[in-house]
């Protein structure tokens, strides 16, 4: 016999122990490595699959607003927070629920969806809006304390920073504090970005009704 066929040989006894040793170690790693790819495959069409019922139910619900069905807005509202919280049409449809139900003066039904927003909303634009949508709620409810308070929080991207100083000035200057408004409509316009940005001509001329 060779020396080639003798370390052929050998090799192959070596292999043997090896597997022998650790072949069930092994089979179990890639068995578990097989079946974390077809979780996640799984998870990623899970995900998929809700993505597409809650677009198909925000896109029923658009319709519902669009024919002032009120009831039929809220049931659709109330399916999305329950079943796909964490999706951003559950958010999406809690803003154009409120909306509806503020048109339609149901204002306990537009704060509870808005504080859904605020509360539960992983996009910090969104909530940044449903605050600034609150606070308009509250200030229409003479809740002057409590749409300060919505509008205290210091989260909220910095973009949205003149648009919460101009509402922080119309909730002073329906409390009767123009001294107040008028230094929250000159912070605003120190936040736009240039002298012509848009909504710059409307704070100007809140400001100069208190004074400015």
């Amino acid at each position: 016999m060779s020396s080639y066929d003798l370390e052929e040989q050998e090799q192959l006894a070596k292999l043997k122990a090896f597997w022998n040793d650790n072949g069930t170690a092994i089979m179990a790693a890639i068995t578990a490595v097989l079946l974390a790819v077809a979780g996640w495959r799984l998870w990623g069409w899970y995900q998929v699959s809700q993505a597409t019922q809650a677009s198909a139910i925000y896109g029923e619900l658009q319709r519902a607003v669009g024919a002032a069905d009120q009831k039929r807005v809220r049931e659709l509202a109330g399916t999305l927070l329950e079943s796909h919280p964490r999706s951003i049409y559950a958010s999406l449809a809690a803003l154009a629920s409120a909306k509806a139900h503020f048109e339609a003066g149901d204002l306990k039904t537009a704060r509870a969806q808005l504080q859904w927003v605020v509360d539960k909303a992983a996009d910090a634009e969104v909530r940044a809006i449903a605050r600034l949508r609150l606070a308009a709620v509250l200030l229409d409810e003479k809740a002057y304390d409590e749409a300060l308070g919505v509008l205290a929080q210091k989260d909220q991207p910095a973009a949205f920073g003149a648009l919460f100083d101009e509402a922080r000035g119309d909730v002073l200057r329906a409390q009767g504090k123009p001294a107040e408004a008028r230094a929250a409509y000159q912070s605003a316009l120190g936040k736009l970005a240039s002298s012509d940005a848009p909504g710059r001509e409307l704070i100007q001329l809140k400001l100069d009704a208190v004074g400015g």
